[in-house]
């Protein structure tokens, strides 16, 4: 039986983000995947590319339904809301 790639020890990773901004960890060496864009400056073992994904992804709902929801919310106090997104 062979290991996945994601579990191999010896793996570099990089750091894929979608339009929803939902970020997933991908081996280097693989093609990324339609509706997915590599984040520059992030790769390397799994726990480093883990790790960044901790920092930058606080808000685990997708951006479309913070969008609505802070959407909501603004239309009920009038008051723009901000989304939970954090850059990085």
């Amino acid at each position: 039986m062979s290991t996945s790639c994601f579990d191999r020890e010896d793996e570099t990773f990089i750091l894929l983000v979608n339009h929803e901004e939902q970020y997933s960890i991908w081996p280097q060496w693989k093609a990324v995947p339609a509706g997915w864009t590599a984040v520059a400056g992030v790769q390397g073992d799994k726990k480093t590319v883990l790790d960044h994904v901790e920092k930058v992804w606080t808000d685990m709902r997708p951006k479309s339904l913070r969008d609505w929801m802070a959407q909501q919310e603004s239309g009920r106090t009038g008051e723009p809301v901000a989304t939970g997104r954090t850059t990085g």
